[in-house]
């Protein structure tokens, strides 16, 4: 159930990103998908860690029957970048309910 409604909740994301013309048809750099840093904020916009880093490993989990995240956080991130951009609040909101549902107990 879990892995279901997370997986629906990532297409979401992605429908989302690509209505807000987010959605990237080019891959960041290695150097940019190897960053350490939190959200990769280092050396891509959130959008892009979302695309290339944060849905396809949380779909490998899924497809692995690996556990997924407890402790997430992402939607304040995404409140933080897009703050001034009413458009993306349905995305934050969308961020927002991952948030809760990997943070419930288990």
């Amino acid at each position: 159930m879990l892995y279901s409604q997370t997986q629906s909740k990532l297409a979401q994301i992605a429908t989302l990103l690509n209505d807000a013309g987010m959605w990237s048809a080019t891959t960041p750099s290695d150097a940019a998908m190897a960053s350490t840093a939190p959200f990769a904020c280092d050396l891509m916009p959130l959008e892009q860690w979302l695309q290339f880093i944060f849905i396809p490993r949380m779909q490998s989990l899924i497809d692995a029957g690996q556990p997924l995240p407890s402790r997430i956080a992402i939607a304040p991130m995404a409140q933080h970048v897009w703050q001034d951009n009413p458009d993306l609040l349905p995305l934050i909101c969308v961020l927002n309910e991952l948030d809760m549902l990997l943070n419930e107990p288990r």
